[in-house]
């Protein structure tokens, strides 16, 4: 089953903390991840400065600098994995270097059903 991990932190906090992850080591981990066959994406984002929102409403597109909503933890990355239970991709989410200066969230892929293949 797929499972994405939403990696969230203070973006002020991540790289400036003693147990920050250097991207080394977030590279290394990627790699391992990878190593065993678990992997499907992983990307980390640049800063939600550079994050544009966009709504549709009534059939009009409205654009607005800056991201969905002003929170204390921005996402600041993601990892696309493949584990066989949700027990597995939180051990893989559990070590992912960032976790320590944020947290984590695991989410099921959901299988969009296309028309007709209902049961």
């Amino acid at each position: 089953m797929k499972y994405l991990c939403l990696v969230y932190s203070n973006e002020r906090e991540l790289h400036s903390l003693p147990e920050s992850p250097k991207d080394a080591e977030c590279m290394a981990y990627a790699e391992s991840i990878q190593g065993s066959g678990r992997m499907l994406a992983a990307e980390a984002l640049e800063s939600v400065q550079t994050a544009t929102t966009v709504r549709m409403r009534n059939g009009k597109m409205s654009i607005t600098d800056g991201p969905f909503a002003e929170t204390k933890e921005q996402l600041a990355g993601f990892y696309l994995i493949d584990a066989k239970d949700l027990n597995e991709a939180l051990q893989v989410a559990g070590n992912i270097p960032a976790a320590r200066v944020g947290c984590v969230e695991v989410r099921p892929v959901r299988q969009l059903v296309t028309e007709g293949t209902q049961d």
